[in-house]
């Protein structure tokens, strides 16, 4: 019978799944024990890793699967190692116990029997390396040789293990992490026992970690995270660099483990409100704050802010404040410090700046004998007297009430805001003034914020943006701070 009429079943996707196991398998084996059979694009390949094995197997069935009968299979096969491996690999036994655990399969499950080329001479053809004949051309298409499914050893790459019942890293810590070290992290491995940890875990899967379950119990998760560390070299054979995440010390022995085989561990572990991470090659440091960075408001946000608070302690007869009883008023409600907004805003003043530089806004009053000033947000300024005396005897002032101007269109915000800026400029026609004065006066007359304002008429712009389309008006920027003056 002719060997193009054999039985066809070799090309069925159990023979083929197989086969391409058996080959894959192989391949790991080889890394492992005979790095140097391997050419040495292929040496350092993470044939371990999900991606590089979907690759490998994907490329692998794909020209296998061309093949109709054993012969012409077990050709494909020999042609694809010959693009992975060195010469030396196919006068090795391991070679010779490969086809022959592969011909057994494809007998085994596909019942070819009638190959025209038994398997014994075509090895034959190979081992004595005759140079007469021409080695057949790859069956794997030629875009499976060009992939470069390697990642240099001078590449190399991080890992990071994480003891997720000790410590937690959300993404912002991740990411001071990933500027720490100096090697691409790709591999996150997550150790704890998932059922106590609520949803957690789909927050780390969805962030690309590896999750261990490990059972109930003290030092589970650490027990099993330092198994598994203890030979990540071997497994990753490009790693370069390991964070170890966990406050306990029993991970020390695994630092050292790692150390020994060359890598640069770091262990982070928590310490009060910061993350300290050491670099215990050469005992650097370098610690996170684990506190959420509060924004920094706007300067239109930050005066009404200040004139709020000002004003609520008016209603409780308070109607100067020191500035060091204002500062402490508005760390307690935001959580931040005035002189860190007024830095942000303006480098290099200091926090009593923004209120000598806002009359408009601040009434400020600063005794002879004292060093610290006054503040107040009254429309009729009290006297010098009262608020040197306000500590003992609180003066009573009168807040005149505001009338509510009602603004219905966008024509009635630009006007109005262009009434203000005239009067803001008045003792110097054609200065610039800050936009956040301008924002501060059209709230005293108006009882609404000019972002409110905007909102309202549903305008879809920023507050900014509308006092460019202004044509009464003309803007300057310098560095965060918009001016805005007549336009001449």
């Amino acid at each position: 019978m002719p060997d193009n009429d054999s039985v066809t079943q070799t090309n069925n996707s159990t023979v083929i799944d197989t086969v391409c196991l058996h080959i894959y398998q192989a391949i790991l084996e080889i890394q492992e024990q005979q790095r140097e059979l391997l050419k040495e694009k292929y040496r350092n390949v993470l044939w371990q890793a999900p991606h590089h094995q979907a690759i490998f197997l994907g490329k692998l069935k794909q020209g296998l699967s061309q093949r109709k009968n054993q012969q012409a299979l077990l050709s494909s096969v020999q042609n694809f190692l010959q693009v992975l491996l060195t010469p030396d690999y196919f006068q090795s036994p391991s070679f010779t116990n490969l086809m022959e655990t592969i011909r057994a399969s494809i007998e085994e499950l596909g019942g070819d029997n009638n190959s025209a080329t038994s398997l014994k001479s075509r090895q034959k053809v190979i081992a004595g390396n005759d140079k007469n004949l021409q080695p057949p051309l790859p069956i794997v298409p030629r875009e499976a040789q060009e992939v470069d499914f390697t990642r240099k050893q001078d590449e190399g790459i991080t890992i990071l293990l994480l003891d997720a019942e000790n410590l937690q890293l959300d993404a912002k810590t991740e990411k001071f992490l990933v500027g720490v070290c100096n090697y691409p992290l790709q591999i996150k491995i997550a150790f704890a026992n998932w059922r106590t940890m609520g949803k957690q875990d789909i927050e780390f899967h969805r962030r690309g970690y590896e999750l261990i379950h490990v059972p109930a119990g003290k030092d589970s998760a650490d027990v099993k995270m330092a198994t598994v560390g203890s030979s990540i070299f071997v497994h990753y054979p490009t790693a370069r660099e390991v964070f170890v995440c966990s406050s306990d010390k029993v991970l020390t022995h695994l630092c050292n483990t790692l150390q020994t085989h060359g890598l640069t561990v770091y262990s982070v572990c928590k310490q009060g409100d910061e993350l300290r991470v050491l670099n215990n090659n050469n005992g650097d440091s370098q610690t996170h704050s684990l506190i959420p960075q509060v924004e920094i408001p706007s300067l239109e946000e930050f005066i009404t802010q200040l004139q709020e608070i000002i004003t609520n302690e008016q209603n409780h007869q308070n109607h100067w404040l020191k500035l060091s009883k204002l500062s402490q008023l508005y760390k307690n409600k935001y959580n931040l410090a005035i002189t860190q907004v007024v830095t942000s805003h303006f480098p290099g003043k200091r926090a009593r700046d923004i209120f000598l530089e806002y009359p408009a806004e601040f009434v400020t009053h600063q005794p002879v004998e004292q060093s610290e000033i006054y503040i107040t947000v009254f429309n009729q300024f009290p006297s010098a007297e009262a608020a040197a005396n306000n500590s003992a005897h609180p003066t009573q002032v009168k807040v005149q009430d505001i009338a509510l101007d009602k603004i219905n269109s966008k024509a009635d915000l630009e006007q109005s805001i262009v009434k203000i800026v005239q009067s803001l400029t008045a003792p110097s026609p054609g200065s610039y003034i800050d936009i956040g004065r301008v924002a501060s006066e059209f709230k005293r007359q108006h009882g609404q914020t000019i972002k409110d304002t905007i909102a309202r008429l549903q305008l879809k712009v920023k507050y900014v943006t509308f006092l460019h389309s202004c044509s009464a008006l003309h803007i300057k920027q310098q560095g965060t701070v918009h001016t805005v003056a007549i336009a001449r």
